[in-house]
């Protein structure tokens, strides 16, 4: 995706919830992705993307600094493809998830993730996009 792409997807999400800030975006290949979260999640194999919230004492009173997201795009590219959706709606769920992860919304507990879904669901939507976790 674009610059554009992404910084509408971030920008709906901020819209939506009310909320202002900066979001950095990090593309990276497989070995990176492996890398980072095996240093910060002690997992052993490469994520779609890592969220990584802003210290809040880091953020200048000009701007609030959300933080950054970690985009692994191949492993974007596998998913869309094991899903049968199009990568560039995948993006946008991935980025709008991220993004979700920076506001402080987490899918940890049952009742977490389904809030956090039906808002990525209601997102997608106002773009056009389909339901990512329909399984039709």
């Amino acid at each position: 995706p674009s610059k554009a792409q992404f910084e509408r997807w971030v920008h709906l999400v901020l819209t939506q919830l009310k909320q202002v800030g900066v979001v950095s975006i990090y593309l990276v290949d497989k070995e990176e992705g492996l890398r980072l979260n095996q240093q910060y999640r002690q997992k052993d194999y490469a994520t779609n993307v890592l969220a990584f919230p802003a210290i809040p004492h880091a953020t200048s009173k000009k701007t609030r600094i959300l933080g950054d997201l970690v985009i692994c795009v191949p492993v974007i590219m596998e998913e869309a493809k094991l899903a049968h959706q199009q990568v560039e709606h995948h993006f946008a769920h991935i980025t709008i998830h991220g993004t979700l992860h920076l506001l402080g919304y987490d899918h940890l507990e049952p009742n977490q993730a389904y809030e956090m879904e039906q808002l990525e669901v209601a997102l997608l939507a106002k773009i056009n996009m389909p339901n990512p976790y329909d399984d039709n």
